[in-house]
């Protein structure tokens, strides 16, 4: 419900919200230029009896003095049956500067108030502010969720940069906003009558009919300085019944013309208190800095409607369509999704179908958004729980485990999970079968035990559907097609050959990247904009099951490139290894943004072997502005699989990579990269001490090799690779 009440009013509003925001944010600069032409040390221990006897002598047909919240001064008189006003130097009561705002900063206010629609206008920007309102509490919400709970909403993020701009953003400008928005909504009740006007000006009392006393002779005038002043009003000439008309800081009342005494008195209330209040903190006026600050904030907003509305767009185009499910607490079923790349929705879709078709109540969900307490008349849950890397939770199911572990126990409510992975790889399902172990741990029932699908297998999966059917008492026929993902066709246009010599084939592989026409640009299409480190999904001919390799090339640099090692039995990286330059495949991208360097210019430690140099060879390639950059290579042999050997000469000659040690298995000195890391231990302990990063590409065995390694190594320094990985200084991309 909140990840609802987020989405729509933020994609309903949108464009309302970006002008709310800029007309804001331009108008917060315009109090600034006030205050800066308006010197404060020019009012002080100034009286209102001498600021008026001043602009008096200058202009004998002044009806009324008003001082801005920002100090500056205003007189309107009428003089010679011409009326008249400017803004007046104290100093000397002069008029220095028109009185009027510039014919720009009132089509602003006019704009942000109204739309040019009078009262209607302010109430369309009223439900701006309350979509404003909405959108802030319930991304706080969203980000907390997101975090894992409160107290980490300001922790690190991960994710596509879309979503990670998108928070980084709203947590900056949040409180602005909020502030901006419940301003804007009380300022509104106000104009509406909704909101106390407070007991106002006292009732004018009969007067003395006399006139005459000086303004310098008036105790209230004497005794009240500039500074506390908010208008001054005079008596119409020649109307013995009239009065001065005083309002301050303090109060506001009636002054004899005749007595020059205060002759009628009330003090500010606490409703103008509060009303004067908000208005200084909604405009700025009187607080020129912190309205500035607010209009900054307002600037995130733009950036936050084009993120989010790309995010939602993004999100539409990866998950299917699913028709008829309800809310979480009207279902008997609950089918929860984790998935990274899309295909694990596209079963959940064909199992929401076949159980509304049964007869029942489904509501689908990410594995995120997991709460038990709001499953009022569940009777079964459903986990589809892909695996992503070695064993991470995919993307729709960040913080599933972490709030199933905060629970006290489990759900009454039994559970069935099911896996999608490829057995080809060691950490086949390992993330459902975390899944089912904290499940069991926190005494979950199960409705079924954990099964898996393989390589998104539709047999997989129906006889899967027929054991849920025999469990809930429902016949279920499961007839899913895996839809083939978007992909384009590259080509390869050089590769480089290496490991003939130690009978382990290998070879960089570069294809030229296809035009993407204007369209594709603006709608997403085609393969778009990549960073070293993602994936180039490969489909080989006669499979449907994509196979991912990681890219040692960016999108600037004009193409795409990967390596590849033949895998005994294996059916893409045997076609890749026999493709010759000019010949094709089919491809696609998948984003990695978990791995890469992070900001800043703490030093970078990378480390990888075989294949595994393709990402890393990318960030040094990519590492224009010099950032210490130390790699640990291994390989069989220099001879035959030293990959991008000459690459690395250059890159260490112009600064690229800060140094490089090599490794070779296959030498007379016979040693792996965990021993190059072993021997250099105490330089590896001084960069982790320095800030370095640590980012390790290659096979499991490696990084398994490599995590023992570093964990010898920083033990005497209270550092572990555990404590590394909670601060995202250490990250892997291993297969």
């Amino acid at each position: 419900m909140i990840r609802s009440l987020h989405r729509w009013p933020g994609l309903i509003a949108a464009l309302l919200l970006v002008v709310l925001a800029l007309s804001g944010a331009a108008l917060s600069v315009f109090p600034v230029i006030e205050a800066a032409r308006t010197p404060a040390q020019a009012e002080v221990g100034l009286s209102v009896a001498t600021l008026a006897s001043r602009i008096k002598a200058v202009h004998p047909g002044v009806e009324q003095i008003r001082r801005a919240p920002s100090g500056a001064i205003t007189a309107y008189w009428f003089e010679g049956g011409i009326p008249g006003a400017a803004v007046i130097d104290p100093a000397t009561g002069a008029g220095v500067a028109s009185a009027d705002a510039s014919p720009f900063e009132r089509w602003l206010k006019n704009l942000h108030r109204s739309l040019f629609l009078d009262d209607t206008g302010r109430i369309v920007m009223a439900a701006g502010a309350a979509a404003m309102l909405v959108l802030a509490l319930s991304g706080l919400s969203l980000v907390a969720r997101r975090a894992g709970g409160w107290r980490k909403v300001l922790a690190r993020l991960k994710g596509p940069l879309a979503g990670r701009l998108h928070v980084e953003i709203a947590r900056i400008s949040v409180a602005g906003l909020l502030l901006s928005s419940l301003t804007a909504l009380w300022m509104t009740a106000s104009t509406f009558g909704f909101v106390p006007e407070g007991a106002g000006p006292p009732r004018m009392p009969a007067v003395s009919g006399q006139t005459g006393v000086a303004l310098a002779d008036m105790p209230a005038l004497r005794d009240t300085p500039v500074s506390a002043l908010r208008d001054l009003t005079f008596p119409a000439p020649g109307d013995l019944t009239d009065a001065y008309a005083l309002k301050t800081s303090v109060g506001e009342g009636y002054l004899d013309q005749g007595t020059g005494l205060v002759v009628a008195w009330a003090d500010t209330g606490a409703w103008e208190t509060v009303d004067e209040t908000i208005y200084m903190l909604h405009t700025g006026r009187g607080a020129a800095v912190l309205g500035l600050i607010l209009g900054l904030m307002a600037l995130g907003v733009p950036v936050m409607a084009g993120t989010g509305v790309w995010m939602w767009v993004a999100g539409r185009r990866g998950r299917p369509r699913l028709d008829g499910i309800v809310a979480a607490g009207q279902a008997d079923t609950i089918l929860l999704v984790g998935s990274e790349g899309g295909s694990t929705w596209g079963f959940a879709a064909t199992l929401q179908a076949a159980l509304t078709a049964a007869g029942l109540r489904v509501h689908v969900a990410p594995m995120q958004a997991f709460a038990p307490d709001r499953y009022c008349r569940a009777k079964r849950i459903v986990v589809l729980a892909a695996t992503y890397g070695d064993g991470v939770a995919p993307a729709s199911a960040k913080g599933f485990l972490d709030r199933l572990s905060a629970l006290p126990e489990g759900p009454a409510i039994p559970l069935a999970v099911l896996g999608f992975g490829d057995r080809s790889f060691p950490a086949f399902c390992s993330y459902a079968r975390k899944v089912a172990t904290v499940a069991s741990d926190k005494g979950w029932p199960m409705l079924l035990p954990l099964d898996t699908v393989d390589r998104q297998s539709p047999q997989d999966f129906a006889q899967w559907g027929r054991d849920l059917g025999a469990a809930v008492g429902v016949p279920l026929a499961l007839n899913h097609q895996p839809s083939m993902p978007s992909s384009v066709s590259l080509t390869l246009i050089s590769r480089r050959d290496y490991g003939g010599d130690v009978q382990a084939p290998t070879a960089i592989l570069r294809f030229a990247l296809p035009s993407r026409p204007l369209w594709h640009r603006l709608t997403g299409r085609g393969l778009g904009g990549f960073a070293a480190g993602d994936l180039l999904a490969i489909l080989p001919d006669g499979s449907l099951i994509p196979r991912f390799y990681s890219l040692g090339s960016a999108g600037s640099d004009g193409f795409a490139e990967i390596c590849v090692s033949r895998f005994p039995g294996g059916l893409c990286s045997g076609q890749l290894l026999d493709l010759a330059p000019g010949d094709t495949v089919r491809a696609f991208i998948r984003r990695n943004p978990d791995f890469r360097p992070g900001w800043g210019r703490a030093p970078v430690i990378l480390i990888g072997a075989g294949t595994g140099i393709g990402p890393l060879a990318g960030f040094a390639r990519a590492n224009a502005a010099h950032r210490p950059m130390h790699l640990w290579f291994g390989a069989r042999h220099p001879d035959s699989d030293l990959l991008y050997g000459d690459e690395m000469a250059a890159w260490l000659a112009d600064g690229r990579l800060a140094s490089v040690t090599t490794a070779f298995s296959r030498t007379a000195k016979r040693s792996y990269v965990q021993d190059a890391l072993r021997h250099d231990g105490a330089r590896i302990a001084q960069l982790i001490q320095d800030g370095a990063q640590v980012l390790v590409c290659g096979g499991r065995g490696m990084a398994a090799g490599v995590t023992e390694a570093l964990t010898d190594i920083l033990a005497p320094h209270g550092q572990t690779p555990a404590i590394l990985k909670a601060k995202g200084r250490y990250v892997e991309d291993v297969y």
